[in-house]
């Protein structure tokens, strides 16, 4: 090594150590964004303690809603921040206060959320707003779910001009959220992303509408199931008052296509302004967060459809079952006095039959759907057959033929009875209805009627 690298060593050892002992920029030097905020709380923002309220993806409309309304009689409407993506990695505070980023107010970011079926909501997704509640002084950050910056839920983050504001601020937000509550109500759904099941959204589903005189069933099921479900809660004060339990369960059971679905459609057709929540398939797997909602929402019900499908059979199975673990945790984990029915269905009872046994008290009611004997089939195939003019012999005559059937078959029958009588260019008649019966049972169209939910007996 020469003279001239050594010196060149030296200096620049001289420098890092300067560097190093020099005085730094001071931490509490605010931004235009800062000096805004502090503005407004007309107390130094610097060392202000910062309160985070954290919310499923879901419950950001009803807070943007309160919040709103909270905002009524503020002069200062909402504003966004600039700083592109390193706002996503700062927190309020660091907005606010902090040497190498100027963070200014700056437009507001949007997200379009749903609001009902048909219906949608402009929601903040990365705004400021300065708030008075009830005489304390109030900075709200509201920012959406970011999940690709590892944010999977909603949050709020808050600094009050004194230490009560942050509180008074959650109380009245929490309480016009249930008040407000876009998901009250309505008839929901969860679904995930690719980011993982903490970041579920929810979908918001039609209402169905079926009255009672489509669902054929033996006499008297379906007055048991609806005074069940329906019939608790319409009774729920005399019950609260005698200290009897709100919280139940009922387990439809059957074959493919003998009508528990229909049966579920029908009990919400028949609770109108009852908060539903169904899931089936991949989307049981947020059972618990569905009975969080159903919680805060209730008067409410739950809808677990397939069941049997996340309860294999544990003889079978080397470890444990989380999905069937969380369903049982969330029939268990509701208060007796929660107004809140569970409706399971499957097609498989005795997959589930020793689990729900070995916790007993979960489902109190369990009601067999089987398949319409001669007489319910008979009833099916008059449904079915409205507006087509067929006679009622003929009718009769497919009853008795159809053993086994579902209402699935019924359909798919009158279906193909129109379409001969279209393919033969003349109004249906009872030789359409004979012939699309002859081709449904015939030995080429076996799996079509086990995909169409019968027995395997019908010939």
């Amino acid at each position: 090594m020469d003279d001239q690298q050594t010196a060149f060593i030296e200096t620049f050892r001289r420098f890092v150590e300067e560097l190093i002992l020099a005085p730094r920029p001071p931490v509490d030097a605010r931004t235009p964004l800062g000096e805004l905020v502090q503005d407004f709380l007309q107390t130094d923002v610097t060392f202000l303690p910062m309160v985070t309220e954290d919310l499923a993806t879901h419950r950001l409309v009803d807070a943007d809603i309160a919040l709103d309304e909270l905002s009524a009689a503020s002069p200062s409407p909402v504003f966004g921040v600039t700083g592109g993506q390193q706002r996503e990695h700062s927190s309020f505070q660091e907005l606010l206060s902090g040497p190498f980023f100027t963070f200014a107010p700056g437009p507001v970011d949007y997200v379009s959320a749903a609001t009902g079926p048909d219906t949608e909501r402009r929601v903040v997704s990365f705004g400021v707003r300065l708030l008075t509640v009830d005489g304390h002084r109030v900075a709200v950050l509201q920012r959406g779910a970011r999940p690709e910056f590892g944010r999977s839920s909603a949050r709020l983050e808050i600094l009050a001009a004194d230490e009560d504001g942050s509180a008074a601020l959650l109380g009245a937000l929490r309480r016009l959220m249930l008040e407000r509550s876009v998901l009250r109500g309505q008839v929901l759904s969860f679904s995930g992303n690719e980011y993982g099941p903490g970041a579920a959204g929810v979908d918001f589903l039609a209402r169905p509408r079926v009255p009672g005189d489509e669902i054929i069933l033996p006499p008297g099921v379906l007055d048991d199931v609806v005074r069940h479900v329906v019939g608790i809660g319409m009774h729920r004060d005399a019950l609260r008052a005698a200290g009897r339990h709100l919280k139940r369960g009922v387990l439809l059971y059957g074959p493919p296509g003998s009508g528990k679905t229909l049966t579920v459609r029908h009990l919400l057709s028949e609770t109108p302004g009852i908060t539903a929540v169904v899931l089936a398939g991949n989307s049981i797997r947020f059972v618990t967060e569905a009975a969080e909602l159903a919680r805060a929402m209730q008067p409410a019900i739950v809808v677990l459809e397939d069941v049997d499908l996340i309860a294999a059979d544990r003889s079978l199975s080397v470890g444990p079952q989380p999905l069937l673990f969380a369903m049982l945790d969330a029939l268990d984990g509701l208060d007796g006095d929660a107004d809140v029915a569970f409706v399971l269905t499957t097609n498989r009872v005795e997959v589930l039959e020793q689990a729900l046994a070995d916790r007993p008290g979960r489902i109190d009611l369990a009601v067999e759907i089987p398949l319409p004997d001669e007489a319910a089939r008979h009833r099916l195939f008059t449904l079915y057959a409205g507006g087509i003019p067929v006679s009622p012999q003929a009718i009769t005559d497919a009853a008795s033929r159809a053993n086994g059937v579902t209402g699935a078959f019924a359909k798919e029958l009158m279906r193909r009875t129109v379409l001969l009588a279209a393919e033969r260019g003349g109004p249906p008649a009872d030789v359409d209805l004979a012939t699309a019966m002859d081709a449904l049972l015939s030995s080429r169209d076996k799996l079509t009627r086990r995909l169409l939910g019968t027995d395997g007996s019908a010939a």
